[in-house]
């Protein structure tokens, strides 16, 4: 596990780690950049919470004065869920110019990916993967978190990618880069706010045991050092309709192209538009699929700290 002065598992996770316990890590862009203030101090109270009752430890992750932080004490929590806070949007190249200048940002799925493993963290719970944006043919658009995924092992359980992104580019990216990709308890690929994007998923799986025993497959029996993707539907209680989320989608490309929104700016302002255009039923959406993303990502890492003790990134 790796210790400096610029990177710092809280005494809970680190423990927890040399224990050989299950832990889960947690991005903090959602609680900074993705929900609304006040709403978000909850929600990020609620998954530490759910990781907890499922019997994993709970590592919040983001960069803090300078310091990345793997696991939040309260007082950390309200800081980043304080919109007054001035907290920038950080993916993995963008965290030894904040760690370096002793700056402050919360990590996407890229960086929470990266941090989390360098200190032996394997399971990461998040919303949605950041993928292949639509266009990237000529804009040259790719989420850093599908390179970050293609050399980090760790297991990402989300709700598939934004349907903003090009879906099935995104997916054959994932093949190439050779990550496995699971749908938990379905056969389609999930689409973040709804529960099939119309893809088929390359490989399904059942119980939280079935997703371990394929990582440490992947993991000791499979040359490479990447990731595994778990992609677990949205609730189907909140799941947004069908034809709500189309219009909004239509509506929302629409405003990426007129305001020339482009690369890490997409995601919040395409977020805003659902937010506002669905009632709040994105938000609610959003919470549930996170939430339930957690949990099963607790589930996964118990399983597989019982089936090999610790559980190493």
């Amino acid at each position: 596990m790796v210790s400096s002065m610029r990177t710092r598992a809280s005494e809970e996770v680190a423990t927890a780690v040399r224990e050989g316990r299950p832990v889960v890590a947690l991005e903090s862009t959602l609680l900074a950049h993705g929900l609304p203030p006040g709403h978000n101090r909850k929600v990020a109270a609620r998954l530490e919470a759910v990781v907890r009752e499922r019997g994993a430890v709970p590592a919040t992750i983001a960069v803090l004065d300078g310091v990345a932080r793997i696991g939040l004490s309260d007082d950390e929590l309200d800081r980043v869920c304080d919109p007054d806070a001035g907290l920038v949007k950080l993916s993995q190249r963008d965290l030894g110019p904040v760690l370096g200048l002793g700056l402050s940002g919360a990590t996407t799925v890229a960086s929470t990916c990266a941090l989390a493993h360098s200190v032996g963290v394997g399971v990461f719970a998040t919303g949605g993967l950041g993928g292949v944006h639509r266009g990237a043919a000529t804009s040259w658009d790719v989420s850093a978190d599908l390179g970050v995924l293609a050399g980090t092992p760790v297991v990402v359980v989300c709700s598939g990618v934004k349907s903003v992104l090009d879906i099935p580019a995104t997916l054959e990216v994932l093949e190439t880069y050779s990550v496995p990709v699971l749908a938990y308890r379905t056969d389609a690929f999930p689409a973040f706010y709804l529960r099939d994007s119309g893809l088929p998923a390359p490989w399904r799986v059942d119980t939280a045991d079935q997703v371990a025993a394929t990582v440490l497959a992947h993991r000791t029996e499979v040359p490479g050092d990447s990731g595994v993707l778990v992609a677990n539907p949205v609730p189907s209680d909140v799941e947004m309709d069908r034809d709500l989320h189309d219009r909004l989608l239509r509506e929302g490309l629409d405003l990426l192209r007129s305001r020339d929104v482009r690369g890490k700016d997409v995601t919040p302002v395409l977020l805003e538009h659902f937010h506002s255009g669905s009632g709040g039923a994105s938000l609610v959406a959003n919470e549930g699929l996170v939430v339930h993303n957690a949990e099963v990502a607790a589930d996964v890492a118990v399983a597989i700290s019982e089936r090999s003790g610790p559980v190493r990134a």
